[in-house]
């Protein structure tokens, strides 16, 4: 009885029995969820969204973040918390900048937060702590689920963030609304039977659209639960539930008997580049590249012929040798590749559609090439950059920054916060958020966080 063991122990957690490094762990997936989803408020797939569904809001209960302080256009600023949860996981994702669980590459923090923070702000009196332990707990769920079905779940095309998001999302506000273990099961099967997400779609708006989806469909699932809508008690394990029903193997009793010994949201990794995070590594190397190639007096136009061995995956999630624009940009790894090797950096700036359309990035870009070995490491590449010259400079990445091996430092999490934020509210207001979302677990009011940002 899948659904309902996850119910039982989701409905009892309590944050004293939460180690202190799961509560760390939070804390830093929260603040880094809150840097992208406030660097990607004013981005044009957010605003289009923003803009057509406007007309459709409801009581104006929660925050459309990074939106208070924009004076220039008539959109709202805030709207009832389903729209909210919906926008701001949109805005949250449509850098591809967010957190990742390695093991089954689910961005657990997107959907989970969007909709916690929307129901915490519409609901009022939500405690930091409280707060936290709802993010855990919906966290948790969400990527055990997903590691249950992985890999056959992905492969067969869908996009596993938004499918076991909204599970995720039910979760986590079902324990703010105080669900009973019978109405926390109902509310994981009316997320579970809302299924969202297909890999097709990567490289367009929708692909983000699945995140503000799943944390608009998981806060509805666990809504309609608390007012007594059922659904299957065996939502997840039946034979025609979820997990049957989204891959050809899954392995559920498993992962939720590991539910509180095996803390999955220690393993969420962050991202220092807003790409595919199979990318990382060959952006890794090429900085590095970039760096050895400036301390020797070339630069990027003497390069003649980038050759890149890397694990099949990139090829297959990012093999785009010609994007279009940021969002497809992306998804390639020759993109990436070229940022590293012009700029020497791979922040959001260098996925702006001028810069993906650049000649200087499409000249390098064509001259990488990169090749599928098996023998290589999700998180690992070798590079050899042959110069016009006849130097030819080698890198091995053995493991990526923001790998669990070399992971990003809270020092480094807030230079990325600031960066993105800085972009939308400005500097001094970027450091006032950083604080304020640092500070979460110990806030009395979660709304008193939510006026800062």
């Amino acid at each position: 009885m899948a659904t309902l063991s996850i119910a039982n122990w989701a409905v009892s957690l309590e944050y004293t029995s939460l180690p202190e490094s799961v509560t760390h762990a939070a804390i830093r997936s929260f603040y880094n969820w809150t840097g992208c989803a406030l660097g990607g408020s004013n981005h044009r797939t957010t605003t289009t969204a923003l803009k057509a569904l406007s007309p459709f809001f409801g009581p104006s209960t929660s925050s459309i973040l990074g939106r208070a302080n924009v004076s220039e256009d008539s959109l709202p600023k805030r709207a009832d918390a389903s729209h909210a949860a919906l926008i701001n996981g949109i805005a949250s994702h449509v850098h591809d900048y967010d957190d990742t669980h390695l093991e089954t590459i689910i961005h657990p923090t997107g959907p989970v937060a969007s909709a916690l923070l929307a129901q915490a702000e519409a609901q009022g009196n939500v405690s930091g702590k409280d707060f936290i332990l709802a993010l855990v707990a919906g966290i948790e769920t969400e990527c055990k689920v997903g590691l249950a079905v992985w890999p056959k779940h992905y492969d067969i095309g869908w996009h596993i963030t938004s499918t076991t998001g909204s599970i995720g999302a039910a979760v986590a506000v079902g324990k703010l609304l105080k669900l009973t273990p019978e109405q926390m099961a109902h509310a994981i099967g009316i997320a579970a039977t809302q299924v969202t997400g297909l890999r097709e779609m990567f490289g367009s708006d929708t692909k983000s659209f699945h995140v503000g989806r799943a944390a608009q469909n998981g806060l509805t699932a666990a809504v309609l639960a608390s007012n007594g809508y059922t659904s299957s008690l065996q939502a997840l394990e039946a034979k025609r539930g979820w997990a049957h029903v989204v891959s050809e193997t899954q392995i559920l009793s498993e992962q939720v008997t590991t539910l509180g010994s095996i803390w999955e949201i220690e393993k969420n990794s962050f991202k220092p580049f807003p790409c595919g995070i199979v990318v990382h590594p060959v952006i890794d190397g090429c900085i590095q590249l970039h760096n050895e190639m400036t301390s020797s007096g070339y630069k990027a136009g003497d390069i003649a012929r980038v050759h890149c061995r890397v694990h099949p995956l990139v090829l297959e999630l990012t093999g785009k040798k010609t994007p279009q624009d940021g969002l497809q940009a992306k998804f390639s790894v020759y993109h990436g590749g070229a940022a590293g090797l012009v700029f020497g950096k791979a922040g959001p700036g260098g996925y702006e559609d001028a810069v993906v359309k650049s000649d200087e990035i499409i000249t390098v870009r064509d001259k990488i090439d990169a090749f599928a070995d098996a023998n290589l490491g999700p998180d690992e590449t070798v590079i050899v950059a042959e110069l016009r010259d006849g130097t030819s400079l080698k890198k091995h990445v053995g493991h990526a920054i923001g790998s669990l091996e070399v992971p990003m430092t809270d020092e480094q999490l807030e230079a990325k916060f600031i960066d993105q934020v800085g972009r939308v509210l400005g500097s001094q207001q970027a450091s006032e958020a950083s604080r304020a979302c640092w500070a979460v677990g110990s806030v009395g009011n979660v709304e008193e966080l939510v006026r800062t940002l």
